[in-house]
């Protein structure tokens, strides 16, 4: 009689651990859940801090003409009025290249 009953208990020891490592709602799926709970944490961090300099660029942009002529500096390679523009020639590499002045270029 002992021996049925060890068996049956046996059975019943190893369905339950299937559950918890293999079932709905088991250790494995847990596992999977908190990796992927982790990563979209880090990607939203990531977002979170693009998401604050793109504010503060509209900010800024918002607030003055100084960034926005900054931004018509390097990014349109304009100039204004009052300012030179000088063209350096050597042979020292060079970082970037400006385009062409889209405002009304300096006379050299």
């Amino acid at each position: 009689m002992s021996r049925p009953l060890s068996l049956l208990v046996v059975i019943l020891l190893l369905i339950t651990q299937y559950r918890l490592w293999w079932g709905e709602n088991g250790l494995i799926e847990y596992w999977q859940t908190k990796t992927l709970v982790l990563n979209l944490e880090i990607n939203n961090q990531q977002l979170q801090k693009r998401n604050a300099r793109l504010d503060a660029q509209v900010q800024d942009l918002k607030s003055g003409l100084d960034a926005l002529a900054e931004r018509a500096r390097f990014d349109l390679g304009m100039i204004g009025k009052e300012e030179t523009f000088f063209w350096i020639v050597g042979d020292t590499p060079q970082l970037f290249t400006l385009p062409e002045p889209a405002m009304e270029p300096t006379p050299p």
